[in-house]
């Protein structure tokens, strides 16, 4: 007779390394986010040259951290939200991946106005903290460190569609990591912590609960059985 809970275990057993695999694409993305982020705060955005009238012209460089305060901040909120991608689910999840959205949007705008607009010579002048005798004579633009931002940017846009379309049943903390006392209760009830499908340690839970996980009725799970009502002893239903 052919075992039809082999394609059922099948389907399972790939819905499973799917949901596995669904969490590591969004913390790697999130992960390449941040680290691109960091790594553009560092560089050099901006560099002024200016001259006071007293002595040689004098060029300050601007990093992105200066540039762009928010960027580093930006950064550290993306670490945090791998974490959190761990620890949340259902609604919690979805909002996470909007403030992941809102957080790329944000660190884009500099770059973005960087590289279109450019940068003026009076907002130079102020971040580069001149003397008030001090007059701006030129200022040089680097688009390496604003298109690493936007492809950040994209990054973490990427993780948060990610985040809010993971379905329900794989969001969150599974749940091997309840507590003993959480699995007995649940396999009393017959299912896992998680309402999930019932496992070999759920049976084990349900069986120190003092539950039988065997008794019920299990006609019509594809398992033959022997009719013992009064027919022939040979007789299979």
């Amino acid at each position: 007779m052919t075992d039809s809970s082999q394609p059922a275990e099948s389907s399972r057993q790939s819905a499973s390394t799917t949901g596995r695999r669904r969490p590591v694409v969004s913390v790697g993305l999130l992960g390449v986010a941040a680290g691109f982020l960091w790594a553009a705060s560092r560089m050099t955005w901006v560099e002024v040259t200016s001259a006071d009238g007293l002595g040689e012209e004098r060029t300050s460089a601007l990093v992105g951290g200066t540039w762009a305060a928010a960027l580093t901040p930006l950064a550290l909120t993306l670490v945090a939200a791998v974490a959190a991608s761990f620890a949340v689910k259902g609604w919690a999840l979805r909002v996470l991946g909007v403030l992941v959205a809102a957080v790329a949007v944000s660190a884009a705008v500099p770059a973005i106005l960087l590289l279109m607009v450019g940068a003026s010579y009076d907002e130079a002048g102020r971040l580069a903290e001149l003397p008030a005798r001090a007059v701006v004579q030129s200022v040089d633009i680097y688009a390496a460190p604003a298109i690493l931002v936007l492809v950040g940017a994209l990054a973490a846009l990427a993780a948060a569609a990610e985040l809010m379309s993971r379905p329900r049943a794989e969001a969150g903390l599974s749940s091997r990591y309840d507590s003993p006392g959480a699995r007995r209760a649940a396999a009393e009830k017959g299912g896992t912590a998680a309402d999930g499908p019932v496992t070999q340690r759920a049976l084990w839970d349900a069986l120190d609960a003092g539950e039988d996980p065997t008794a019920g009725d299990s006609r019509g799970d594809g398992v033959e059985h022997v009719d013992d009502t009064g027919g022939d002893p040979g007789t299979r239903m």
